[in-house]
């Protein structure tokens, strides 16, 4: 890969996710920063501040025409951003959620099969060793399966703030599930059949029909059952604001996180500290055959690692042609789940798909 001519990017909002998505261009030869785009002049790392911060996108990418987008603005632009991006004959890597509406998520993977480029989407857990350990255990497991997973953020300052900006747009659990719907989906293969949500407004800081503390719930074609429950603010539990279970008749995988982690700690999100498996499987006496095994997952990469992972998956996307069809399928699939689960908070209906 060295020594083919280095990826031209341009790189779309600079918030958490941007500058680390930033960084990893900037420390991969493999590709070549071309510029910024961000509305503002944010303040950036060393390694970035020699790069232009250009105020609009659609004029960046006139000007600079790269070979690959990097969108990490808000949701509500992501489907317009990256199909203005294929049309210039760009590949394109997105931050999750893919779009705002199921519609435009399908839009945006047309304009890619259209245009015969690469689309990935930010799922970082698909990056994750642990992560990948945790569904190839599960999926040995067997169905019918319950799955118990959330991710609550007690958040406060700064972090507070880029929760309120992210709720101008998009509620937590469509933000942050499609994350662990997409896992389970993984873990299943099963389609998707009915959704249930609900939802509680519990700040006056945000608008009068957002919400930050939600829930949803998930069935299967395979009778599958699992729940995904989301929270931000200052008002929000730390006890048990990490669970990530799955269960099924033959036993349970579950991650063991440490007691001491910060709900908003942004390592905390994808660290896993311990795997452990449990076996149901008794003896003649009704005792359990097998004691519980733990797997500690020891040199897990972090935060910036993980993206570092994620942009060399986009390079080896288009160097060597992947095929993209499910990773994009899979991308569409959590969205809708999420969507129709924010559908339900709003109308108070489950929604069948």
């Amino acid at each position: 890969m060295s020594q083919e001519k280095p990826i031209r990017v341009l790189v779309a909002g600079l918030g958490t996710m941007g500058r680390s998505h930033a960084l990893a261009y900037h420390n991969n030869p493999g590709f070549e920063i071309v510029g910024l785009v961000n509305r503002s002049t944010p303040e950036l790392e060393p390694a970035l501040q020699g790069y232009t911060v250009h105020p609009d996108f659609a004029t960046a990418l006139a000007e600079l025409k790269p070979d690959l987008c990097s969108i990490n603005t808000y949701s509500d632009s992501h489907a317009d951003y990256a199909v203005a991006a294929f049309e210039a004959g760009c590949h394109v890597f997105v931050e999750k959620p893919l779009a705002t509406t199921v519609a435009d998520a399908e839009r945006v993977v047309a304009a890619a099969e259209k245009a015969g480029r690469k689309l990935v989407i930010g799922y970082i857990l698909r990056h994750h060793p642990s992560w990948t350990k945790l569904i190839e255990e599960a999926r040995k497991l067997g169905p019918p399966y319950v799955f118990r997973m959330n991710l609550n953020q007690q958040s406060s300052g700064p972090t507070w703030a880029t929760h309120k900006s992210l709720m101008r747009t998009t509620s937590p659990i469509v933000d942050c599930g499609v994350h662990y719907v997409d896992v389970m989906c993984q873990i299943t293969d099963a389609r998707a059949v009915e959704v249930r949500g609900m939802g509680l407004r519990l700040s006056d800081e945000i608008a009068a029909d957002m919400y930050n503390y939600g829930q949803l719930q998930v069935l299967f074609e395979d009778g599958s059952v699992g729940w995904y429950e989301a929270g931000w603010g200052p008002m929000i539990s730390e006890t048990a604001f990490f669970v990530k279970d799955v269960m099924s008749p033959k036993g349970a995988v579950s991650i063991v996180m440490d007691p001491n982690a910060k709900s908003d700690d942004i390592d905390t999100h994808t660290k896993t500290s311990v795997i452990r498996l449990h076996t149901a499987e008794t003896g003649p006496d009704g005792k359990f055959i097998r004691p519980d095994q733990d797997m500690r997952m020891t040199g897990e990469p972090g935060h910036q690692e993980l993206c570092d992972l994620e942009q060399a998956f986009m390079l080896r996307a288009i160097r060597e042609d992947l095929n993209l069809d499910r990773h994009m399928a899979d991308a569409v699939a959590s969205l809708r789940i999420c969507l129709a689960a924010d559908e339900s908070v709003r109308t108070g209906q489950p929604v069948r798909l």
